[in-house]
């Protein structure tokens, strides 16, 4: 089965598809990175959904959905979710899936509101500590594309506003947290490569159930390079392996 559908939430229309014909799981729900639609999964959400059902969506501003009047922050891209989920009804406990940016907006689900969360598969997210520790290590080259990329959705005072708030917020999670990291980015140094994954690390000890895994053959989008390390992560978590 597979539902495509536009829902207004607050002041945005949000294009919505969800795929599976299973009772009694948790839904997937994938978030996908900055200025990236939904297409992002196609890659792999068939393989998800032959185990559970699947939603993926495109954010205000992105893919088949309008454009939202409310800053584009991670609080804000949480709310607009929530809503639409309840909308749709679809019941919780969700599994939650965020790659990059999404991930930040996972994270912050989970704590804004954990009575609806199962679990969590973050691939290759954004660490809270992003700017501050890991993008001075990088050649001044890397940190003005960095602060340049920004034009698609929230600009870049709005992301750092969200690495903010998913700080502010940060706390102990007691939830199935794996945590996957590209292991393979060419424009990464020997040493930004072992940051990266260190930090990666450390995400999943926010968790009492967290686990770090490491694509060893992947940049930056894990569901393209070896789309098995993501679907794979959610069936453990799906089938109740942590």
């Amino acid at each position: 089965m597979t539902q495509e559908m536009v829902i207004k939430v607050r002041d945005v229309n949000l294009f919505a598809k969800l795929v599976g014909e299973h009772q009694g799981k948790p839904t997937v729900i994938m978030d996908a990175g900055y200025g990236d639609d939904s297409s992002v999964w196609k890659s792999m959400i068939m393989e998800v959904a032959a185990f559970a059902n699947v939603l993926i969506y495109d954010r205000a501003g992105l893919g088949k959905s309008g454009k939202s009047s409310n800053e584009r922050t991670s609080l804000e891209m949480v709310k607009e979710l929530n809503e639409l989920l309840h909308q749709m009804n679809l019941d919780p406990p969700y599994l939650l899936v965020g790659h990059s940016f999404g991930g930040v907006n996972m994270r912050l689900y989970a704590t804004e509101y954990p009575e609806e969360v199962y679990g969590l598969v973050l691939v290759d997210a954004t660490p809270e500590d992003y700017r501050e520790r890991f993008l001075p290590t990088m050649s001044q080259e890397f940190q003005q594309a960095y602060a340049k990329q920004f034009t698609r959705e929230g600009n870049y005072e709005e992301v750092i506003k969200s690495l903010k708030q998913l700080k502010e917020t940060k706390q102990r999670i007691h939830i199935p947290l794996l945590v996957l990291s590209a292991g393979k980015k060419a424009y990464y140094t020997k040493s930004a490569q072992e940051l990266w994954n260190d930090m990666q690390k450390e995400m999943a000890t926010l968790s009492s159930k967290g686990e770090f895994i490491l694509a060893e053959n992947s940049a930056h989008y894990i569901q393209n390079d070896e789309p098995e390390v993501v679907v794979n992560a959610i069936k453990r978590l799906i089938e109740g392996i942590n």
